[in-house]
């Protein structure tokens, strides 16, 4: 079983991930690793601690001589503001504790984490649940795309929407439509220029303005994006048991990062608003090769991937710390208050479609490694191009019987 684990605080020393279930010689580049890092660091309209922190990934086991050694493998991303914050984080007790915080933000999980963890200092729920964690996630998942890079599997993201503010020209309606267009394979080069990872300038400079006057405010901005992964063959996941569900895998992965509010796979909420005629894709036979004209349902039928690329939509809610609270209560008076202030971004919509991209790299990696994993790269990909070979005519064969 593919897994990882992630820990540390926003403002501890750092954050660690240990990777479990990769097979070995897996080559892992590390100059990838860290770029990865970078793209979820950048974005217009995100806070001062990406001006503080350069994430970069240490490695200390599991990879030798570049290559993966079959063994768990430990990443370590050093938090560079740490140097502000040993005493305020400190691990031993001491004497002169800072202040503790007592005003929960709305929309934040302060108060409830408070309330489940027995605190009683929303410091400690802060830290955790902050969005920090997330370079740890990108962090293991980058090696997860390495791994799929093995067997023409890519894994991109777009920024749809931010603020309300769609494109004239929708790339992911026509990621659904009759024919995939020939930008799907340069869907991260044309992102990563945009300051705001969207796909032309237009559309940039409009979300640009509406940031400006948002941040004027002291309100912030949600949106949405839209994950691609294409060379992903038929058979990941299964219709046998819930839990094993392909898209029930995707959607939780996806709905764990901070702030998702919602996942949609294919055409997603609209199969609820039209006829069936218009949701299901139609099966032809062209050149003795099984093909559909049409991708409605995501890449993905019965719990099961159908061969075409997966398209994953998902929408994340605006940032709850606001530079202009909204209403709260201070926990330690008991009074009526505004929220409090924590540095935060005002969008963070770039940054997730990137940690988006990551988590599906993951989910697709895990399904992957259940069908065709084994305890070598080598053992791995023969047992893909076994597959690859056979399926397709054992089908037409059992059919003929």
């Amino acid at each position: 079983m593919l897994q990882f684990i992630t820990s540390g605080e926003s403002h501890g020393k750092g954050l660690t991930v240990i990777i479990n279930g990769l097979p070995s010689n897996l080559k892992i580049d590390l100059d990838f690793i860290n770029n990865e890092l970078k793209r979820r660091q950048h974005g217009y309209g995100r806070g001062l601690r990406m001006k503080i922190e350069t994430d970069r990934v240490d490695i200390l086991s599991g990879v030798r001589f570049g290559k993966t050694l079959g063994s768990p493998i430990t990443l370590f991303i050093k938090n560079s503001d740490w140097d502000n914050w040993t005493e305020k984080m400190s691990y031993t007790d001491i004497e002169n504790k800072p202040e503790k915080v007592t005003i929960p933000r709305p929309g934040h999980a302060d108060l409830v984490g408070s309330i489940k963890y027995d605190f009683d200092d929303i410091r400690n729920s802060i830290e955790r649940s902050s969005a920090r964690e997330t370079a740890a996630r990108v962090a293991a998942c980058s090696i997860a795309k390495l791994y799929l890079n093995e067997f023409g599997i890519k894994v991109q993201s777009f920024v749809e929407s931010i603020g309300g503010i769609y494109p004239k020209n929708n790339l992911y309606n026509e990621l659904l439509s009759d024919t995939l267009p020939k930008s799907i394979n340069k869907i991260n080069e044309t992102a990563d220029k945009s300051q705001v990872r969207v796909l032309d300038e237009e559309h940039e400079n409009k979300i640009i303005n509406k940031i400006k006057k948002i941040k004027k405010l002291g309100d912030t901005l949600g949106g949405t994006f839209v994950v691609v992964v294409t060379g992903v063959p038929v058979g990941l996941g299964t219709f046998t048991h819930f839990e094993d569900k392909l898209d029930g895998e995707i959607a939780q992965s996806i709905m764990s990062i901070n702030a998702i509010k919602g996942v949609e796979i294919g055409i997603g909420f609209e199969a609820a608003n039209v006829p069936g005629s218009f949701v299901h894709d139609e099966i032809y036979l062209k050149n003795k090769k099984i093909i559909r004209k049409t991708n409605r349902a995501g890449g993905i039928e019965g719990g099961i991937s159908n061969g075409s690329p997966i398209i994953i939509r998902a929408a994340m809610k605006p940032i709850a710390t606001l530079m202009n609270p909204l209403h709260s209560i201070d926990l330690a008076t008991e009074k009526n208050i505004v929220s409090r202030r924590e540095r935060s971004d005002f969008v963070a919509v770039p940054a997730c479609a990137v940690i988006g991209e990551s988590m599906a790299a993951w989910s697709i990696s895990k399904y992957f490694q259940r069908k065709f994993g084994g305890d070598s790269m080598k053992e791995t990909l023969a047992n893909f191009e076994n597959y690859n070979n056979t399926h397709i005519s054992n089908l037409r064969e059992n059919f003929k019987k």
